[in-house]
C-alpha cells in the first residue's frame, strides 16, 4: 500500500460535532446490545433456542430464512466499524443455525433444500455479509461454489437451453415442484386472507370459499400445475448467490451466467409495457398460465406485487451491471417502477391496500389528506392494491446509477407526496429500511438536521429492542412464531450505512451491499472505521462526493478509504478541506487523522471503472 496516495488531516478539532459524538455512541451501544440478544435467545454452539420443528404441515418448506434473519446485519456492523467479537458471534450463529436446520431436514450440506427466492434471499443476507467480511474463509468459499453450481448449466435447477430456472422452489434438492411435499392444498388462513386468491380465473371467486376442504384441494391442484413449475421473476435474486461466487473465485463462468440469466428476463420485456413475472419450462411467457404475463409465484398478482418484483429486478440488474459494466441491464429495474407510476393517483390512508405497516407514521401525519399512491398488483381486473411507492426501490436505483432519469423519478414522488419527507420516524421493521426520504433530502441540502435526528432515532430503536428482550415473557417461540427473533434484534445499521458510507439500507430480499464508500483500519488491517473515528457523507454526486472524517480520540488513527463495496469505482482526485484537487487515479486513499482532528474530503470518481473484488486493500493491486 506504499504507492497509494495519502492525505493528512490538518484541522484541529475545536469542538466535537454532535453527529460525530452520536455516531461513536451508536457504535458503542450496538456493541453492548448484541451480546444481550445472544445470551437470551441462543445456545452455546450458536443455534437458536427452539424446541419445536419445521418441515411439517401444508407449509412444510417455510422457515429457514427466519432462523438466519435475526443476525442478518451483524457482520455489516463489523464492516462499518463494530467489534471483531460481533463478527465472530455472527459466524458462530450462522454455523449453529445451519446445523440446527440440517437436523430438522431443511438444509442439506449447508444449502436450503428448496424454497422460493423471495425468502431464500432474506435468509442468505447473513451469508453474503460473512463472505464480504471474511473473503478468505475456506468454508464460506467452498460453499459459495457449491451454492452457485446448483444454478449454472449442468446444475439441477437451470435449463441452459431455455434460460429458465425450472421451478419457483429450488435448492439443494433441485426443483421442488408445487408448493408442498404433502398433498396439493391451498389452505384458508387469516394471515393469507388480505392477499386474496393467487389466480382469479379458476372458478373460485372468494377467498373464503377455501374454507371448504374440497375446494382448497381443487384450487391447490391448479396452483401446483400452473404456478409450481417454470421460472418466476423473483428467481432473479439467485444472481446474488452467483455474483458472490464470482467475487470470491474470479471465475468468469459465474459472471457469464449472471449476464445470461438477467439477459433472458430483459428479453422477455421486449415489446411489452410491463415486465412479465413468469416463463414456462420452455421459456415462454404465460406458458402454464394460458398466456398471461402475470400470475407467477411472488409475481404481479400475488401476494406482494411491486415489493417482490421491484426488489428482485433491482437486485439482479445491479449484480449484472457490477459484473459486466453494461448499464442497459438497469432497464430491467426501471420498468416495474415506471409501470406502476403510470397508474399513480392521490389516495387516502383508508384506501390503502396491503403492506400498510411501514407507512403508518406517515399516514398519521396526513390525517386524511390524499397522497400519491401506486398500485402494487395486477390481475385479470387490472391494477389494484394501492400503496405509497416503496421509496427504497427508486432511491437505491438512483444511488447505484446516478442517472438523471432515476433522480427525476424520485423528485416526482417527492413533489406529489403530501407528507413531510424530512421527518425521521423512529420505527424499525425487520428489513431495517424506511428512512430513505429524509436521507435523500439531506443529501440535497434540504434536511440539515438529519444526521443527529437519525442517529438518535437509531439509538432509541436499539434501546427499545433491548427493553423488549428484558421484558420478553416467551423467549422460546413455537413454529408459528419464528419471526419473534427478528422482532427483538437490537442491531441497527441503516443510519450508519447512510451516514458513513453514503448508501441506503441493503435490499432485504437478497441484495448485496452497494456501498459508495468503505473504510479500513490501516493499522489493525481490518474492515471498518478505526476506533474513535466518525464519518459523515453529505453528498454522493460522482464528481463531488463529500465526506467529513473526525478523530475524537487522543491517539493517531490511520484509515484507508475505498471507493465502492468491491473497490469497483476509481477515485480520480481528492480535495482536502478548501485546498486544490490532487490526483488519486486508483481505488484507495490513505487518510491520516492526528488526535482531535477533522478533515473534509471532496472526491471525484468514475463509477465501476475497476474489476470488482472482495480482497482487502493490502491484498489487492491498485
Amino acid at each position: 500500500m506504499q504507492d497509494v496516495p495519502g492525505v493528512r488531516a490538518g484541522r484541529e478539532l475545536a469542538a466535537v460535532p454532535e453527529w460525530a459524538r452520536l455516531e461513536r455512541e451508536l457504535f458503542a451501544a450496538l456493541d453492548r446490545a448484541w451480546p444481550v440478544f445472544s445470551a437470551r435467545y441462543t445456545e452455546g454452539d450458536g443455534r437458536l433456542v427452539f424446541r419445536d420443528k419445521l418441515g411439517e404441515g401444508h407449509d412444510d418448506r417455510d422457515g429457514v430464512d427466519d432462523f438466519y434473519e435475526p443476525f442478518f446485519n451483524w457482520p455489516t456492523l463489523y464492516l462499518l466499524g463494530g467489534s471483531t467479537e460481533i463478527l465472530d458471534a455472527a459466524h458462530r450463529h450462522w454455523r449453529g443455525v445451519t446445523a440446527q436446520l440440517t437436523e430438522m431436514g431443511m438444509v442439506v450440506d449447508g444449502i436450503e433444500r428448496g424454497y422460493d427466492w423471495f425468502h431464500q434471499g432474506e435468509g442468505l443476507l447473513l451469508y453474503y455479509a460473512l463472505c464480504l467480511a471474511r473473503p478468505d474463509d475456506a468454508e464460506l468459499h467452498d460453499l459459495a461454489v457449491r451454492f452457485a453450481d446448483l444454478y449454472l448449466p449442468g446444475g439441477p435447477n437451470y435449463s441452459a437451453e431455455h434460460r429458465v430456472i425450472r421451478a419457483p422452489h429450488t435448492g439443494a434438492a433441485g426443483p421442488r415442484w408445487g408448493f408442498s411435499d404433502h398433498e396439493e392444498y391451498f389452505p384458508w388462513s387469516e394471515a393469507l386472507r388480505p392477499y386474496g386468491l393467487p389466480l382469479d380465473w379458476l372458478g373460485i371467486t372468494e377467498f373464503d370459499d377455501l374454507k371448504d376442504p374440497a375446494k382448497a384441494r381443487a384450487y391447490g391442484h391448479e396452483m401446483w400445475e400452473r404456478m409450481g413449475r417454470g421460472d418466476v421473476v423473483v428467481n432473479l435474486a439467485v444472481t446474488s448467490l452467483v455474483t458472490t461466487a464470482f467475487l470470491l473465485t474470479g471465475e468468469q463462468r459465474y459472471a457469464d451466467w449472471v449476464a445470461e440469466y438477467v439477459g433472458a428476463w430483459l428479453s422477455r420485456l421486449e415489446g411489452r409495457a410491463v415486465l412479465p413475472d413468469n416463463a414456462g419450462l420452455h421459456g415462454e411467457v404465460g406458458e402454464h398460465l394460458d398466456g398471461r404475463w402475470y400470475g407467477g409465484h411472488y409475481g404481479w398478482a400475488w401476494p406482494h406485487g411491486l415489493n417482490s418484483v421491484g426488489a428482485a429486478t433491482l437486485v439482479a440488474a445491479m449484480n449484472a451491471v457490477l459484473l459486466t459494466g453494461d448499464e442497459s441491464f438497469l432497464d430491467l429495474a426501471r420498468n416495474p417502477q415506471d409501470a406502476v407510476l403510470k397508474q399513480a393517483a392521490p389516495r387516502t390512508g383508508p384506501e390503502m391496500g396491503t403492506l400498510k405497516k411501514r407507512w403508518q407514521p406517515h399516514l398519521r401525519e396526513l390525517n386524511g389528506t390524499p397522497t400519491l399512491m401506486v398500485p402494487q398488483r395486477h390481475d385479470g381486473s387490472g391494477w389494484f392494491d394501492y400503496n405509497i411507492m416503496p421509496t427504497q426501490l427508486p432511491v437505491s436505483l438512483w444511488q447505484f446509477s446516478r442517472h438523471d432519469a432515476d433522480f427525476d423519478r424520485i423528485e416526482r414522488l417527492r413533489a406529489e407526496s403530501t407528507w413531510d419527507w424530512t421527518t425521521v420516524h423512529t420505527q424499525r421493521l425487520k428489513d431495517e429500511a424506511g428512512h430513505e426520504e429524509p436521507w435523500f433530502e439531506y443529501l440535497h441540502g434540504r434536511n440539515p438536521e438529519f444526521p443527529e435526528r437519525m442517529l438518535r432515532s437509531a439509538l432509541d430503536s436499539s434501546a427499545a429492542k433491548l427493553a423488549a428482550i428484558e421484558q420478553d415473557p416467551a423467549p422460546v417461540p413455537s413454529a408459528l412464531d419464528i419471526h419473534h427473533w427478528q422482532d427483538h434484534n437490537p442491531v441497527v445499521t441503516e443510519a450508519l450505512l447512510q451516514l458513513t458510507t453514503g448508501s441506503p439500507q441493503i435490499l432485504y430480499n437478497g441484495g448485496l451491499a452497494q456501498l459508495h464508500l468503505r473504510y479500513f483500519d490501516a493499522d489493525l488491517r481490518r474492515a471498518g472505521l478505526p476506533q474513535d473515528v466518525a464519518a459523515l457523507v453529505s453528498g454522493i454526486a460522482t464528481g463531488h462526493t463529500v465526506v467529513d472524517l473526525v478523530n475524537l480520540g487522543a491517539a493517531n488513527r490511520n484509515l484507508i478509504l475505498q471507493s465502492g463495496t468491491f473497490a469497483e469505482h476509481r477515485l480520480e482526485s481528492v480535495q482536502v478541506d478548501n485546498g486544490p484537487a490532487t490526483p488519486v487515479n486508483g481505488r484507495y486513499l490513505r487518510v491520516e487523522l492526528p488526535p482531535s482532528s477533522a478533515v473534509r474530503l471532496t472526491l471525484s470518481m468514475t463509477l465501476r471503472a475497476e474489476k470488482p473484488t472482495m480482497r482487502a486493500p493490502w491484498e489487492n493491486e491498485r
